[in-house]
C-alpha cells in the first residue's frame, strides 16, 4: 500500500489505455482517409507515416530507457495529430497536381514547393515552442517538451520523405 503503489497502478492503467487509444485513433484515421480519398491504397499509404512517427517516438523513449509517465506517454498522441495533418495536406495537394496533368515526379516537386514549405514552417515553429519546455526544472515537463519537438520534426520528415516516396513508387492517383 501507499502512494508509490497507487502511482504505479495509475501508470499501468494509463499505459494500457494509451495503447488502446492509439489503436482506435489509427483505425479512425484510416477510415477518415478512406472516406476522403476513396481508395484503400491511399488509406494504407496515408496511415504508414503516422504509424512510423508514433512508433519512432515511443521506440526512442524505450531506447533511451526513459520511463513512461503522465507527460511522456502523451507525446505519441500529439505526434499522430501533427502527422495526420501533414499527411492530409500533402495527399490533397499531390492529388490536385496529378489532376492538373503533371507527372508524379512533377507533382511531388510542386507539392514540396507549396505544402512542403507550409509543413516545414509549421513543424519548425511548433517544435521550437515545445522545446522551450526543456528549460523546465521539472524533469517530466522537460522530457515532454524535448520529445514532442522531436516528434513534430519526425512528422515533418516522414511527411516529406516516406509519404511522397510511397505515392510516386506505387503510382497513386494515376
Amino acid at each position: 500500500t501507499g502512494l508509490a503503489v497507487l502511482y504505479n497502478n495509475m501508470l499501468q492503467s494509463l499505459f494500457s489505455s494509451q495503447i488502446g487509444s492509439l489503436a482506435l485513433v489509427f483505425a479512425v484515421i484510416a477510415l477518415m482517409l478512406l472516406i476522403l480519398f476513396r481508395s484503400i491504397k491511399i488509406m494504407i499509404i496515408g496511415i504508414l507515416p503516422n504509424i512510423f512517427v508514433a512508433s519512432s517516438v515511443l521506440g526512442l523513449l524505450g531506447l533511451l530507457k526513459i520511463p513512461l509517465d503522465i507527460m511522456t506517454i502523451t507525446v505519441a498522441s500529439i505526434s499522430v495529430g501533427m502527422a495526420v495533418d501533414n499527411t492530409i495536406h500533402y495527399l490533397y495537394r499531390y492529388r490536385s497536381e496529378i489532376e492538373a496533368g503533371n507527372t508524379p515526379d512533377e507533382s511531388m516537386l510542386l507539392s514540396h514547393l507549396s505544402v512542403g514549405r507550409a509543413i516545414f514552417y509549421t513543424a519548425f515553429t511548433i517544435a521550437i515552442g515545445f522545446s522551450i519546455l526543456s528549460l523546465s526544472n521539472f524533469a517530466p515537463t522537460a522530457l515532454f517538451g524535448i520529445f514532442t519537438a522531436i516528434a513534430l520534426l519526425l512528422a515533418f520528415v516522414s511527411s516529406l520523405t516516406l509519404l511522397p516516396l510511397l505515392l510516386v513508387r506505387l503510382k497513386v492517383f494515376i
